[in-house]
Parts: C-alpha cells; sequence; structure tokens
C-alpha cells in the first residue's frame, strides 16, 4: 500500500490529513497553520517553478515548500482534476 505525502497531490486535488510528521517547532508550525489530523487540504496552485505550493486547509491559503509538504501524511487524492476546467 503506497503511503501518500502532501508532496505527492497534484495541483486540483483534495485529500485528509492522517498524521504529521517532524519534531520540535517545525511540527508545532504546521499544527499552528491549520494542518492537523482529519482536517481536508486543497492544493490551489503550484509556483511557477514547482516551489511553493499553495494549499486550501480551514478555509485559508496556506503556502508550503515541497520538502515541508512531505511531512504530511494524507489519504489517497481525489483527482479532482484541473480547476481551469471548472466553472
Amino acid at each position: 500500500m503506497k503511503v501518500w505525502t502532501l508532496r505527492d497531490y497534484r495541483e486540483g486535488d483534495r485529500g485528509r490529513i492522517l498524521d504529521i510528521k517532524g519534531k520540535g517547532k517545525f511540527r508545532t508550525r504546521l499544527l499552528e497553520m491549520g494542518f492537523t489530523k482529519g482536517e481536508e487540504v486543497y492544493v490551489e496552485k503550484y509556483a511557477p517553478l514547482r516551489d511553493p505550493v499553495e494549499f486550501i486547509v480551514k478555509g485559508y491559503h496556506v503556502s508550503l515548500r515541497r520538502d515541508e509538504a512531505e511531512n504530511i501524511i494524507m489519504t489517497e487524492p481525489e483527482r479532482v482534476g484541473d480547476k481551469k476546467d471548472e466553472k
């Protein structure tokens, strides 16, 4: 079974947080920004060079670097599709 992290998600994907890896101040910072177990996360967009990534969590837009997003264990992504196709 594949372990999904937030880094694996593509633009337009959504899923739920299963666990937060990391220790100390970094983990505390993620929790303070709303990245808590069970919370839904939506991938809004990638920067032009694919780093950082903008996420929507608890209605807030939050940007993380891809190596930081790798510390957030997620459910399998719901492939919502290309947001440009949505109306």
